[in-house]
């Protein structure tokens, strides 16, 4: 294929190909499918959420498109407001949304269409509506389900049965009013308001002030080797760090062949990267330990020599369910685009902005309330954030294009995803299919999909680990896409695990 795009939603992959094949180019075509999915995935990402990216021109660009905390946010005024424990949900969970700037920051450094073009499709899948599939009836209940009391999101999502078409007016309103206005209408003005009038109406700490100074940031990509790649990941308040750690830590061991014993190692690595995650990453203004340093060769040997090949660590922290959607994209002229966006968990806080359709995500649900953590609530600050967007290269030219939705689960599936592909030779859709696991840092338990085998099974468990099976493609295994170079042009997979595609031309 001579250009392709890969999303977690069919209709998403459909308009990205569409772009493609009307002459747009890979970051067109990623825009364009992203607004879709913010109509049809709503339990995913949209308009109130964050984004971050990996652009491939004749470099590599990151894209850091999260938002801050309210600058009136202190530890003793947050605890005052929403009492002891971090919430879940609601108002209090709201950092300021960073995808619309990032959408129109990445248009214009990178675009050759305008947003009013690439969002025709959303627009008419808002305005007219789509057909609800099973799956997504099934996430928009257990959405109205666990945000019973949120009228307005329950007025807006809670016919939407398999089969229904769903209509979203006042998101369609939104979307068309950033096609005329730009996003200063969601930074500084009407929609703006709105979202700032609707926290504070719940006692949030939001102002327009808070809006109106967002910035996305544009970063150089971490990077370290494994195997011939050179695997690039965003630098914090993102995990890539972990994921790089994880994958060095991999590198340098005897692997043995894809079997207990290796995924017994795999798991142990990935336990170790996550420990140093949850300690030491956040925002990277109060970060007292350089990102590069936990993936150096001084704590990656440290942490290697910590893994026992007979044992396992049992390591509890905190869990991180989340709801995102990852996507690539490619083009005949070697652009590529890893672009990962969420609403956090699931359909984000419940929040939906009256007369504009905008779901306000859950990000500052992953701050903690203890001031010893480098993740501690705080004025402006960044939440550390599981999304990681991935690309990595062979030779110095993009070789893959990958990524994943999963919560902490996304630096574990890159580490799954690249050992099949680097040890085993396996193909972006072999790589994908294959069974996986995900460990619960909450528990410390792994949750291993079914055709892994019940020999597989009692062969980790006798190494101590505590599994559990769950069905063959399960999508707490998250979604997962690659895009991989095959000169002259790409192939494309798409996870079975989600209802998406992988198109090209």
């Amino acid at each position: 294929m001579r250009a392709a795009i890969a999303t977690p939603h069919h209709l998403a992959s459909e308009t990205g190909r569409a772009v493609l094949a009307g002459g747009g180019n890979a970051l067109d075509a990623a825009v364009a499918a992203n607004l879709v999915l913010g109509v049809v995935t709503p339990y995913l990402c949209g308009f109130g959420g964050d984004l971050f990216a990996i652009v491939w021109t004749d470099r590599a660009h990151g894209y850091n498109g999260s938002g801050r905390a309210p600058a009136a946010v202190t530890p003793e005024e947050f605890r005052a407001r929403a009492g002891d424990a971090m919430p879940l949900a609601g108002a209090h969970t709201v950092t300021v949304p960073g995808a619309v700037r990032g959408w129109f920051d990445l248009l214009e450094r990178f675009g050759s269409r305008s947003f009013g073009e690439l969002a025709t499709a959303a627009l008419a899948f808002a305005r007219e509506g789509f057909e609800v599939s099973a799956r997504g009836a099934f996430a928009f209940e257990r959405s109205c389900e666990r945000f019973a009391d949120e009228e307005e999101f329950v007025r807006v999502y809670g016919g939407a049965r398999a089969g229904s078409i769903l209509r979203q007016l006042d998101l369609a309103r939104t979307i068309e009013t950033l096609a005329s206005e730009g996003p200063g209408a969601f930074y500084r003005g009407s929609i703006g308001e709105a979202i700032v009038a609707t926290l504070r109406a719940r006692d949030g700490l939001m102002t327009e002030a808070d809006l109106a100074s967002h910035a996305g940031d544009w970063v150089e990509p971490l990077r370290a080797g494994f195997g011939d790649l050179e695997v690039l990941e965003l630098p914090p308040n993102t995990q890539g760090a972990c994921a790089l750690e994880a994958l060095r830590i991999v590198d340098g061991l005897d692997l043995p062949p894809d079997g207990p014993d290796r995924h017994h190692l795999l798991i142990e690595a990935m336990r170790l990267a996550l420990a140093d995650r949850d300690r030491a990453i956040g925002d990277p203004d109060a970060m007292t330990e350089c990102a590069e340093a936990l993936f150096g060769d001084a704590n990656v040997g440290e942490r290697r020599a910590r893994i026992d090949p007979a044992r396992a660590r049992i390591r509890r922290a905190r869990a991180a369910a989340g709801g995102t959607a990852y996507l690539c994209a490619a083009d005949a002229s070697g652009m590529c685009v890893s672009l990962i966006q969420s609403n956090w968990m699931g359909a984000g806080s419940g929040v939906t902005v009256p007369g504009w359709g905008v779901n306000l995500h859950n990000r500052g649900n992953f701050f903690s309330l203890e001031p010893s953590s480098v993740n501690a609530i705080g004025p402006r600050k960044r939440p550390l954030h599981t999304l990681i967007p991935g690309l990595a290269l062979r030779d110095g030219e993009p070789a893959l294009v990958f990524g994943t939705m999963g919560g902490d689960g996304q630096a574990q599936t890159h580490l799954q995803l690249l050992t099949r592909v680097v040890l085993d030779g396996l193909d972006e859709r072999r790589a994908i299919d294959a069974p996986r696991w995900v460990i619960d840092p909450g528990s410390g338990d792994v949750s291993a999909e079914q055709p892994f085998g019940e020999p597989w099974f009692a062969e980790l468990r006798s190494h101590g680990h505590v599994l559990h099976a769950v069905p063959e493609h399960s999508a707490l295994l998250g979604h997962a896409h690659m895009i991989g170079r095959r000169p002259p042009g790409w192939t494309a997979a798409s996870d079975p695990r989600s209802e998406g595609a992988a198109l090209g031309l």
